[in-house]
């Protein structure tokens, strides 16, 4: 086996990952078939599914299906961000899978329980001997700095090699070879470092979302999520422009931004 080296055996990143994997749909069948229950007929201008739901919810609210305000949906939903109406914001749902971001970063970011679902990765299962950290701008940005940080990462990740390799021995009279690495790779992770990279499966509704972006899209937050959450903005911008179009992003010292809205805490 070549020995280690730092240089070509770990993989340094420094920005995040976001897929969006899963989204709703509407069954325009049974919305049809309440209406024509309840005397009226109505249709959005909206063919985002979200937004279709977070307007109907709101008119069930109400009931305010057969005289709507003009400005469709567009205009409906930014009335509910402008009164603060924000529990039919709940019923709009995505799905994402995050990756390049830090243990560090996860540890912050599933603080966030209401209306959020996780699914990490688990260190228990999967082996980490493929050597892949986040490093802080802060740190990368200066030659001596990412000397050290390299240095000790790579001491991390060879003790960790080392201890699992160890374990297995230990746990030899095990037959259940999977059984083993378990037991091996749920001791050795504990030394590995908040830098290491983990990817996580989160599904969030449009008021969680709105909520994170606020308090993690802000030059108070802490870089790394920083970047999180506005990547995760710039896709909802993209997805949902009724729910997130409000928001404006702007540029910070160090180069990231942040995103600022009149329609706060909805």
């Amino acid at each position: 086996m070549a020995p280690f080296d730092p240089q070509k055996d770990i993989r340094v990143l420094r920005e995040p990952a976001v897929y969006l994997v899963g989204r709703q749909v509407v069954d325009d069948r049974f919305l049809d078939r309440f209406l024509a229950d309840h005397g009226v007929s109505w249709q959005t201008d909206t063919e985002i599914a979200a937004e279709h739901l977070v307007e109907t919810a709101g008119r069930v609210c109400y009931m305010s299906f057969a005289k709507p305000r003009p400005g469709g949906n567009k205009a409906y939903i930014g009335h509910i961000l402008e009164v603060g109406h924000g529990s039919v914001l709940e019923h709009g749902v995505w799905n994402f899978i995050f990756t390049g971001i830090s243990r560090t970063c996860t540890h912050e970011l599933v603080r966030h329980r209401a209306g959020w679902g996780y699914s990490q990765l688990s260190q228990r299962y999967v082996d980490e001997s493929v050597a892949e950290y986040v490093e802080p701008d802060c740190i990368a940005d200066q030659q001596e700095l990412h000397k050290i940080w390299l240095e000790a990462v790579a001491h991390a990740h060879q003790a960790y090699l080392k201890l699992s390799e160890g374990l297995m021995e230990t746990y030899k009279a095990e037959s259940d070879r999977t059984l083993r690495r378990k037991l091996a790779r749920q001791a050795a992770r504990s030394i590995l470092p908040n830098a290491t990279e983990t990817k996580i499966f989160v599904t969030a509704n449009a008021r969680a979302l709105r909520h994170f972006i606020e308090l993690r899209a802000s030059r108070h937050a802490e870089v790394e999520i920083r970047k999180l959450a506005i990547a995760v903005l710039r896709i909802m911008q993209q997805e949902s422009p009724n729910l997130f179009g409000d928001y404006e992003l702007v540029p910070l010292p160090d180069g990231t931004c942040e995103a600022t809205t009149s329609h706060k805490k909805v």
